[in-house]
């Protein structure tokens, strides 16, 4: 629970708060008085009589009553005392900085959860333990620096870990990103970071509220209340970025060794992102640079101008945001040609728009006036200027600055000269600015951005889905393991998906029959091991009753072998969709290239279920592979419709199917009629 005295107390005391500045106890206080607290602030230390001019209290039993207490004491002291301030000095918020809990100990575990019971009984929030503290605008409880300049439209900052949050507020200072609030959780066991985003949407006021919130995410212990919250707070206009780190292996282990936290799969973690619409980041700088990105006005196209008067930087620039999907196009007439003629001789207008290094800060200014005015192919613009240390920037920057409150289109500053022209970079960040040292960074983390869908919706599609035969198959199951083929067959029925026509048997002459009603060729494909073409169990092109013959003996004597199917063959483009249920998270849905794209490549999409047809067209969308769907090089492009349907109709199934544990249909065959599965295994456990 987060209540108005974790938030706005009207008294604060720290236990353990001290004169030394250099530990932590001796910082919070520092902090809390430097950033101009407007309570009462009181300070518990057995040694002291003053700590940084504040009388201070022996022992807590001598308070006054007291809304927040910070404790910065042993972790052995730390339940008592909480015992105490809340049954007799009416405490209802606790921020405790010391560690030593679940983290480290069984017995920190046992303290740390006597905490929590006694924080539950007298209705009081805790953040921590193993933290840095909490910081807004009314209170400064940290013992850490940065502090970051607080505004009420800075980003809202909520971190699982207190080290990663200072290194991320370093990132983020020296850009001129600010903040309106920072949350170091810590163990978290009371407030989550998926609790401090309920209370911002439950709570968002439009008028008054930050619309930028960034993640650091260790632990997501409530992927659906995470999922929930963000979402909601998405489509009321604000942008959500985030790091989730220990998903992998060995990740896992480290954050295991750091707060406990339980590592999810990584695909579970990007399923689960765009499905609520959150731009995953993979670093300090790459979060720190698209929360800058949040603060300015939203691209509404992709197309760039780029003006520098440093070429190479505009070429590096370029080729970056080409990468990522993003458009540089071509500038070129009667606007254009005016556009040169006023620079100096030597300036190139094609875009990057080169200015030459003698540029004028007056020149700088007329270029970005036609890209705001004149151009009308162009939605953003990326001003790259620094200095060889010659000249200083003030004019320069003080020009960018009345561009940027006056032009319409983004303007996304790139000042590169940190060192030379420091002084001058730090005016204009005064100014309420950010800045990109680094282009190749900035085009990264836009293109992050834009390959970010909206939260997909809230319904489930239960169109064409057969659930009570599908709950009648289920229940029938008797065992678990790889159902058989018919089985399969039955639950693709459920859901619509359509397959290639087969028969399964262990009867040469009801085999022969079948294909010879289908048609030759065929294919036959050995029934009871799992992996057929390892234990060289599928042969295509059968195009004769004999070859059938042959082939059906040789696969009954591979071991294992209950039977062999036969399908009629068909031609196309391999796909792949698979599903593996995550716990907590349900069922993570994969597509992509089937074949030596899955296996070699990797190039995979992942969805979280149940998917809408936006999140299956935006999946099929992001693969590397898309140009073979969409028809390359003449060639007629896959009916994309009909795999986003499958796509759609397999998610809603295992919606009400959670004993599917995975699934993979692979390949499907697709043309630019039909997409039909040819092959699928399905794991059951009840």
């Amino acid at each position: 629970m987060i209540n108005r005295e974790l938030l706005e107390p009207r008294s604060i005391v720290v236990i353990g708060g001290s004169n030394n500045v250099h530990k932590p106890g001796g910082a919070v206080v520092r902090n809390i008085l430097q950033g101009g607290y407007s309570g009462t602030l009181r300070v518990v230390n057995p040694k002291e009589t003053e700590v940084q001019g504040i009388k201070v209290f022996r022992d807590a039993r001598e308070l006054p009553p007291t809304e927040l207490a910070v404790l910065v004491i042993p972790a052995k002291l730390c339940a008592d005392t909480v015992e105490l301030l809340a049954r007799d000095k009416q405490t209802r918020a606790f921020i405790i900085i010391s560690a030593g809990f679940g983290e480290e100990t069984h017995e920190g575990a046992l303290m740390e959860r006597r905490i929590v019971e006694l924080c539950e009984q007298y209705g009081a929030s805790l953040i921590g333990p193993n933290c840095i503290g909490l910081l807004n605008r009314h209170h400064h409880s940290v013992f850490t620096q940065p502090i970051p300049k607080l505004d009420p439209k800075g980003a809202d900052f909520i971190s699982g870990s207190g080290a990663t949050a200072v290194f991320i507020l370093e990132s983020a200072v020296i850009k001129g990103l600010q903040f309106n609030s920072v949350w170091s959780i810590g163990n978290g066991k009371q407030i989550g970071i998926e609790d401090v985003l309920q209370h911002m949407d439950e709570h968002f006021d439009a008028e008054r509220d930050s619309r930028v919130k960034l993640l650091y995410i260790e632990n997501i212990a409530n992927p659906d209340k995470l999922l929930f919250h963000a979402a909601s707070l998405i489509r009321k206009g604000c942008r959500i970025a985030a790091i989730k780190a220990g998903s992998s292996k060995s990740g896992s282990r480290a954050a295991s060794s750091h707060t406990g936290a339980i590592a999810s799969s990584d695909s579970a973690v990007e399923a689960l992102f765009r499905k609520a619409g959150i731009v995953r980041c993979h670093s300090r700088e790459e979060l720190t640079t698209v929360g800058c990105i949040f603060t300015l006005p939203p691209l509404t196209g992709r197309r760039f101008a780029i003006v520098t008067h440093a070429g190479g930087p505009g070429v590096m620039l370029t080729d970056a945001l080409s990468k990522g999907g993003l458009e540089v196009p071509k500038l070129e007439g009667p606007a254009a040609e005016e556009l040169k003629q006023e620079l100096l001789p030597g300036s190139s207008v094609a875009n990057p728009i080169d200015i030459l290094a003698t540029g004028t800060p007056k020149l700088l200014g007329l270029a970005i006036d036609y890209c705001e005015k004149r151009f009308d192919d162009i939605d953003a613009i990326a001003v790259i200027y620094g200095t060889p240390g010659l000249t200083t920037l003030y004019e320069a920057y003080d020009v960018l600055h009345q561009k940027m409150l006056e032009c319409r289109k983004p303007i996304f500053p790139i000042l590169p000269s940190l060192y030379t022209a420091g002084s001058e970079v730090a005016d204009f960040l005064e100014k309420g600015h950010v800045n990109f040292s680094d282009e190749v960074t900035l085009a990264t983390a836009l293109s992050q951005i834009m390959r970010t869908p909206a939260p997909a919706p809230l319904e489930v599609q239960l169109y064409g889905i057969n659930i009570p035969r599908l709950n009648s198959i289920i229940y029938g199951i008797k065992e678990n393991g790889y159902v058989d083929p018919k089985t399969v067959r039955s639950l693709l029925e459920c859901a619509g998906i359509p397959m290639v026509p087969e028969m399964v048997s262990d009867n040469k002459d009801q085999l022969a029959d079948f294909a010879q009603h289908v048609g030759y060729p065929v294919v036959a494909k050995v029934v009871g091991p799992v992996h057929k073409s390892d234990v060289g169990g599928v042969t295509l092109n059968i195009r004769t009753p004999e070859h059938l013959a042959l082939e059906f003996g040789r696969m009954m004597q591979i071991p294992g072998a209950q039977g062999v199917m036969v399908q009629k063959m068909l031609k196309g483009t391999e796909l792949f969709i698979g599903a593996k249920y995550e716990e907590r998270f349900g069922h993570v849905v994969l597509c992509g290239l089937g074949g030596i794209f899955v296996e070699v490549l990797k190039d995979v999409q992942s969805g979280l279920a149940p998917l809408s047809y936006g999140e299956a067209y935006s999946m099929i969308h992001s693969l590397r592979g898309y140009k073979i769907i969409k028809g390359t090089r003449g060639q007629k492009g896959l009916n994309e419709q009909k795999y986003a349907e499958i796509i759609v109709r397999l998610s809603t199934l295992l919606r009400f199917a959670t004993e599917i544990k995975e699934i993979d249909i692979n390949p499907l065959l697709a043309d630019d009629h039909n997409v039909v599965a040819v092959d699928a295994r399905i794991l059951i456990e009840k």
